[in-house]
């Protein structure tokens, strides 16, 4: 198979994926191909996209490739989709999320100490979701529980590992454990809000 078909037809499965394709997958699919050679043809796409001031590129999120929109272009997408893009998480969502997201695994006491009210709710609410898993007990009395986050979560604010999340700001040392936590946990929040917004079209209410 030559090149050149090559790279079309990993651009017609990425496209044609209703979920990220990782490199792995592709390599199985179209012969004389590695996650090595797929990974550099996905960087040919993206340069082509470039050249040719293409509105879209290819992505990775969860571990595979999508394609998606440049942020340039969001204004427009947002009217194109307002009055019926997807209810936004609610901020006990965002809020829980974020702790899960910089402390996993981490528990539920541990989660209510840093928001400062029960979140036994908003917990059910995320693992119905999927945005959250359990993962595993902690090794302390009572052996609770431990939450961490989930490939949907990946997916949903469009981020291919959770490193991409941004280093929380240094925070003075004097602030105590909990009061750290909440100032580092308040950044996340405003990063995941950001995302949401980016990578569902939304700006609409939000729910639990």
């Amino acid at each position: 198979m030559e090149h050149d078909f090559q790279k079309q037809v990993v651009e017609a499965l990425i496209f044609a994926s209703d979920a990220p394709l990782s490199e792995n997958k592709i390599a199985t699919i179209v012969d004389g191909l590695t996650a090595h050679k797929v990974h550099q043809i996905v960087e040919e796409l993206n340069q082509d996209y470039q050249k040719d001031r293409r509105s879209f590129f290819i992505k990775k999120v969860a571990g595979g490739f999508q394609f998606a929109s440049r942020a340039e272009y969001a204004n427009w997408i947002k009217k194109l989709y307002k009055g019926r893009a997807k209810p936004r998480l609610s901020q006990a969502s965002l809020e829980t999320l974020a702790i899960v997201a910089f402390k996993q695994p981490v528990t539920r006491t541990e989660i209510d100490a840093i928001r400062g009210v029960d979140s036994g709710g908003v917990l059910k609410t995320l693992l119905e979701r999927n945005f959250i898993t359990i993962a595993g007990r902690a090794e302390t009395v009572g052996k609770p529980l431990l939450y961490k986050t989930t490939d949907e979560f990946l997916k949903y604010f469009g981020l291919n590992d959770i490193s991409e999340l941004p280093k929380p700001k240094e925070i003075e040392e004097i602030l105590g454990e909990v009061e750290k936590d909440r100032a580092i946990s308040e950044e996340v929040v405003q990063t995941l809000s950001e995302l949401e917004i980016s990578n569902n079209h939304n700006e609409d209410g939000a729910v639990e």
